[in-house]
């Protein structure tokens, strides 16, 4: 897929989740638990050993049904080696020019990570698909109201800080698409693999998410 594909995708959604995991031997769970509750886009840090080998299993397991990225990209090489081994798209917690260059290079979506009104101009003039407000846990939904006013072309996705209590009011305020980690993947549901109870978390972030577009 191409990243105006991708990016549509994402979008549709409204929701990225994230994790960050000790091993991939319940991820087949997390996914199906994910998809059951109409969430197609995971985002698996590179602080998790054995990333690029995770990616690569998976990103070739779930197919175009549902997206596999790669989060925590810090530099152009990693982004690279993501990429080569199938990730989707590509997230930062910074801005870094590089990274935008070369996920374009290969036709790829870049989600860099930018937090004041410069950082998220300068991330969206650089050619940033998609803008990571990071971190949004002490600014809340306000703060992306506030800066949609004088950059209503921006596509912002908050990150730190989206619970289920206020997703719905973060997509009022404009954000494109939420990355929900802990809150959506909650860690007691995961151990004893209760992808039943998980499935309808993600149906209810789903839920939050079309309040928040009037759907």
């Amino acid at each position: 897929m191409d990243r105006q594909t991708v990016t549509a995708r994402l979008i549709e959604s409204g929701l990225v989740a994230v994790i960050r995991l000790d091993s991939d031997k319940k991820l087949k769970g997390i996914i199906s638990a994910l998809q059951q509750g109409g969430v197609n886009a995971l985002e698996i840090t590179m602080t998790t050993p054995g990333a690029l080998e995770i990616i690569k299993n998976f990103a070739t397991q779930a197919g175009d049904d549902f997206l596999i990225g790669a989060g925590s990209v810090l530099d152009s090489e990693t982004a690279r080696l993501a990429i080569v081994n199938g990730a989707q798209f590509i997230v930062g917690p910074v801005l870094n020019p590089e990274v935008i260059r070369m996920c374009h290079r290969y036709d790829k979506v870049v989600i860099p990570g930018a937090l004041t009104p410069t950082e998220i101009l300068t991330a969206w003039e650089q050619g940033a698909d998609i803008i990571k407000v990071f971190p949004a846990t002490a600014l809340g939904p306000g703060y992306l109201k506030d800066i949609l006013g004088p950059l209503p072309q921006v596509k912002l996705l908050p990150t730190g800080g989206v619970t289920l209590d206020n997703a719905a009011e973060f997509i009022r305020a404009g954000a494109c698409c939420l990355g929900v980690g802990t809150a959506l993947l909650n860690k007691k549901m995961i151990a004893a693999e209760d992808w039943a109870t998980l499935a309808k978390h993600a149906t209810a972030f789903r839920a939050a998410v079309l309040e928040g577009r009037n759907i």
